[in-house]
């Protein structure tokens, strides 16, 4: 892990220069976005049977498009695994990555990357077939538990087995669909990761049903967007654009209402939409109506949210802690002011 660790950090002192070379720059002279996503996560980034990209992490990246092209679909997704995301983001590969990534205190700090804000609020949960007969995570002593490598997994499963007293062998597999597959054909007893990847992933298995979720949350996994690090501007653009939508549903503003709610006499309202005088975009270099394009092309966090992964959708995922603040969640964006 730390060679590893050594390797991303060089890959990432060789691609300072590049970043100070101004992305925004980079991204309009182009004409895409090249967003980094998953291999095929349903509800946060995962092609449809058309080969069109949808999920919770497509469309922050379908937003920042609009934000900086006006063009939501000027985007080249790129599908990285685990392992590869972050070389992909310091080496220049990829604008910004938006993969079910947690934010640690290692990853901001050694690998050239800044986190741009939290997206989704997780936890590590395990995953067992029904007939095993377990109802908690500490029942499974001597367990053969499968994961992704390169991930925050291995050391949240390691370290709550240590502290339980138990055993266990892990298998540890680079593409997330060959960890599905490993657990589906009974090559392990559990399968791990965050808690909305396994109700994501519990789709592909034969027969859904046949398996349960441990009650058990063992780790805090905050999810969010990343790009390099070196390049401010850039990185405000990114996490203002995630912010305005998080604001956008605290203050009722959606895709379909936008341009009706530039008359709004709520001065929040007026600020986040760029509306009379208020100009937030200019101090990033975008025009006055950055918010009104992202919200536009999306509809705001709380819309992209049920789209995706709510209870309406395959994952059944209630908001939980990533309700609105106001509502009791944890989602709470600074002010556009």
């Amino acid at each position: 892990m730390k060679s590893k660790l050594m390797t991303l950090a060089a890959v990432a002192t060789v691609a300072a220069g590049a970043a100070a070379a101004g992305t925004l720059d980079d991204v309009k002279a182009a004409g895409k976005l090249k967003c980094g996503v998953s291999q095929g996560l349903p509800g946060f980034s995962n092609p449809d049977d058309s080969g069109a990209w949808t999920g919770l992490d497509v469309d922050y990246c379908r937003a920042l498009a609009a934000v900086v092209l006006g063009d939501s679909e000027a985007i080249e997704f790129v599908s990285l695994s685990a392992k590869d995301r972050f070389t992909a983001l310091s080496s220049g590969e990829i604008d910004v990555l938006s993969r079910n990534t947690t934010w640690t205190a290692t990853r901001d700090t050694d690998l050239g990357i800044s986190f741009v804000g939290v997206s989704y609020y997780d936890g590590q949960g395990m995953m067992v077939p029904a007939g095993l007969g377990v109802s908690s995570a500490t029942e499974l002593d001597g367990a053969t538990i499968c994961t992704n490598t390169g991930t925050t997994t291995e050391l949240n499963v390691t370290d709550f087995f240590k502290q339980h007293g138990m055993s266990f062998e892990l298998v540890a597999l680079e593409n997330s669909d060959e960890v599905v597959a490993a657990y589906g054909s009974g090559r392990c007893d559990v399968f791990t990761t965050d808690r909305s990847g396994l109700a994501a992933e519990r789709l592909k298995l034969a027969d859904p049903d046949a398996h349960v979720v441990l009650p058990e949350t063992i780790s805090k996994e905050p999810l969010g967007p990343s790009v390099r690090s070196g390049d401010e501007q850039w990185f405000k653009v990114a996490r203002w654009t995630l912010n305005a939508l998080i604001e956008a549903e605290e203050y009722g503003i959606t895709a379909a209402n936008a341009d009706e709610m530039m008359g709004s006499a709520n001065p929040a309202v007026q600020r986040i939409l760029g509306a009379g005088d208020n100009d937030y975009g200019a101090a990033m270099g975008l025009t006055k109506d950055w918010a009104v394009r992202a919200i536009k092309a999306t509809g705001n966090y709380g819309e992209i949210y049920e789209r995706n992964v709510g209870p309406d959708t395959p994952l059944k995922l209630g908001r939980g802690v990533n309700e609105q603040w106001t509502n009791g969640g944890l989602m709470y964006a600074p002010p556009i002011r």
